[in-house]
């Protein structure tokens, strides 16, 4: 790592502080700095300012909508499907966060469903907030902000919003009234179309919209203006010509049916429309199913808004082997009869975006002419020579002042153009990474490894820039579901995770290059779980565990992967943890049963010792102590944090905390006798990041309300080697890294 990469700058400015229903929340004074709030128990010392900054992967995530600003150039802002908001900062040239504030408790509301701004008042923005309409999540949020998201006024919905479901390309859902700048429309998955008058203050149903709302389905798709007129796509159609699919009004007061609007299943599900104020007309993209997975068949549509006539524009129609829908659709306020759209799902030919100057009549496949350059974000060549023009392309946005930059947003990053023909990723700033594992060796030239969903396995020599060697390959996984390293023998590290070419390889130079394992169980292919490394590397366990929740017997291999036998008495689904100091030493906690179980033969048995722990969640955590052996720590998420100095023989609760999710440790504090700890967990009721310099006996909270990203309870991990280093796992703002300031 190069020393430049652990300078103490300030983390990105501009995040807004946490908000209450109804009430108006600021920035810190020192903006972009994070002044930590204590949460002490006993008698520790103040607690030092933290500086926090992302790790740098690049993007990572569904880019669900940009929209620029029609009256200020260079103003624009991105939302994601489950990572935040986001405002781009032209003289930067990156996205600032606006959603870091963001707590555990309102994980949910990291998802933004839509976005809506002011045209004529430039300060102005508003979000739709929600990840999941299942009876399991909570309600929607709406935001609104007078000063382009610094600060922020909240409402709480009595309905729920999807952004991470099925449909999250459609959009814009959110709608500004163009006849009055207080009255905001909000359309519904299953709760129909709402509308505000107070500018989002509260919210009723909105008077004279006919279609029905249901408990499945899309329900309003999109909502655009037209000048005066208001449209609504309804996306819960069967696809028969008699379906209604598009509604408007002109008055606010009573939607009716477009006439004359397209049928069939070419025409079942509006997804975008842009409307072309100069030509008078309103383009609409469709797809017989929401995306982003799922669509064969699609079209494009325009209508002349003051004729009532709709025309087929189609660029090219889906059929046969080469299915695929339509998404995004964007116009070039500057250019008459300019109009860019996007093709989804089109696995054949490949996705692409085509453009058209003439209304329709011809179009032209950017993507034929394309070149793109990932050289800043290597990953996105996914193990192979170049990377594709993308996938998952269902939003589109063309700069108001400049024709040729064009930004579109894919599965895993936001590209951009400025000459139609180069393409870049134009990401900077913007993490949606959702991280599972984190690994800090203590030598070596990394001093990180992750782990993550989408994306595998990444060696990051450099904090400040996405890695040079891309993803792990050899075998390329989507996801990863384990990463362990030889506590004596930093060199070697294992990993598991789903993929097509092998679900487990090993690495003999710190996770630089791998090698997948000479065999894997047969259950490996479609349950790959934890595995685990004794600590001289010389023995492998892995566990099993489906996606659908069934577990599966372990697995042990003492040839480095070439052969696996079955430990019948390795508790079935647990975590395997080798002891870092012993090399005999592995454990295993049953979150089942409450049990904790150990192995002194290199993991040919294992038996209960500890039992009447906590149980019922599959999320507690089992972490050992670095460089001690039989020194273990247990996150139980709200039943609290227990400790074990005997190898799990017995457990003691730590009454300095009453809740933990997550524990690391990192390099010990000067003058002290113990490691740092880290946990995220909650002390005299705050919840937060969390850090101990005395073995748990007294925390600080190194953290604040302006930084907290939502649900942080997956992994955490202190850098052995950099007193004060800490290492955060997000679910889709990236990696977190805090620094002493």
């Amino acid at each position: 790592m190069h020393a430049s990469d652990l300078s103490r700058r300030s983390v990105l400015a501009g995040t807004a502080a946490g908000a209450a229903t109804a009430a108006i929340v600021g920035l810190p004074s020192l903006q972009g700095r994070s002044q930590a709030m204590e949460s002490m128990v006993g008698t520790a010392t103040a607690a030092s300012p933290y500086d926090w900054r992302n790790v740098v992967v690049g993007g990572t995530g569904f880019v669900t909508g940009v929209v620029f600003h029609p009256a200020v150039k260079g103003l624009a802002y991105a939302r994601t499907d489950m990572g935040g908001a986001y405002r781009w900062d032209d003289g930067a040239a990156r996205w600032i966060p606006l959603l870091d504030w963001l707590s555990q408790d309102d994980a949910n509301l990291l998802g933004v469903e839509s976005l809506a701004i002011d045209p004529a008042r430039p300060d102005r923005l508003y979000l739709a907030l929600g990840s999941y309409t299942q009876s399991w999540a909570g309600n929607g949020a709406f935001l609104r902000s007078d000063d382009r998201g610094a600060t922020w006024t909240r409402t709480d919905l009595k309905v729920k919003l999807g952004s991470n479901e099925d449909g999250r390309g459609t959009g814009e859902r959110l709608l500004l009234d163009p006849r009055n700048s207080d009255t905001l429309w909000l359309g519904t998955r299953h709760d129909g179309l709402l509308k505000s008058t107070d500018r989002g203050a509260t919210w009723t149903a909105a008077p004279g919209f006919p279609p029905g709302p249901s408990a499945s389905g899309q329900g309003v798709t999109l909502l655009v203006a037209a000048g005066r007129t208001l449209y609504a796509g309804w996306g819960d159609g069967d696809g028969t010509s008699a379906a209604v699919t598009l509604y408007s009004t002109t008055d606010g007061t009573k939607w009716v049916p477009v006439p004359g609007q397209p049928a069939g299943p070419a025409a079942r599900m509006p997804m975008r429309a842009a409307y072309d104020s100069r030509a008078k007309e309103l383009y609409v993209t469709y797809a017989n199913a929401p995306g982003p997975n799922g669509q064969s068949d699609g079209s494009v549509r325009k209508l002349a808004t003051t004729t009532g006539t709709w025309t087929d524009v189609t660029p090219v129609k889906p059929g046969g082997s080469d299915g695929f829908g339509y998404g995004g659709a964007a116009v070039d306020p500057q250019r008459t009869g300019t109009v860019v759209v996007t093709t989804n799902n089109r696995w054949s030919a490949g996705d692409t975006l085509f453009r058209t100057t003439d209304g329709g009549r011809t179009w032209t496949s950017l993507k034929d002419t394309a070149t793109i350059d990932v050289s800043e974000t290597p990953f996105l060549k996914w193990g192979k020579d170049a990377p594709t023009f993308g996938w998952w392309i269902q939003m589109v946005a063309v700069d108001p002042f400049d024709s040729q930059h064009i930004v579109y947003g894919t599965g895993a990053t936001l590209y951009g153009t400025r000459d139609l023909k180069k393409w870049a990723p134009q990401i900077r700033g913007l993490e949606e990474t959702s991280v599972l594992f984190l690994v800090s060796p203590p030598t070596g030239q990394a001093h990180l490894l992750s782990g993550s969903r989408d994306i595998g396995t990444l060696y990051h020599d450099r904090l400040t820039a996405s890695p040079a060697g891309g993803l792990a390959t050899n075998p390329l996984f989507t996801t990863a579901t384990g990463l362990a390293q030889a506590a004596k023998k930093p060199s070697y590290v294992v990993r598991a995770g789903t993929g097509d070419n092998g679900n487990g390889a090993f690495s003999n130079d710190g996770g630089q290059t791998w090698t997948p394992f000479g065999s894997q169980p047969a259950i490996a292919e479609e349950a790959p779980g934890p595995i685990a490394t004794t600590a001289d590397g010389d023995v492998l366990v892995w566990s099993f565990v489906h996606w659908d929740g069934s577990k599966h017997p372990a697995q042990r291999s003492a040839d480095n992967g070439a052969t696996w036998s079955e430990v019948p008495s390795f508790p079935v689904g647990a975590t395997p943890v080798a002891d870092p100091a012993d090399p005999a030493v592995l454990y295993a906690y049953d979150t089942g049963t409450g049990k904790l179980f150990a192995s002194t033969d290199k993991g040919l048995t294992f038996t209960a010792r500890a039992t009447g722990l906590p149980s019922g969640d599959a999320g507690f955590q089992l972490a050992a102590a670095p460089g001690r052996s039989g020194d273990l720590w247990l996150s139980t998420k709200g039943s609290g944090l227990f400790r074990s100095t005997d190898g799990g023989r017995s457990f003691a609760k730590v009454a300095s905390c009453e809740a933990s999710y997550t524990l690391g440790f990192g390099a010990a504090a000067e003058g002290a006798s113990y490691l740092s700890v880290y946990q995220v967990a909650t002390v005299k009721g705050v919840t937060g990041v969390h850090r101990s310099d005395d073995a748990g006996k007294t925390w600080r909270r190194i953290n604040d309300d302006q930084h907290q990203w939502g649900w942080i309870g997956q992994a955490i991990t202190g850098d052995p080697r950099i007193p004060g280093m800490v290492y955060l796992a997000t679910n889709g703002r990236g990696i977190q890294f805090g620094q002493s300031a």
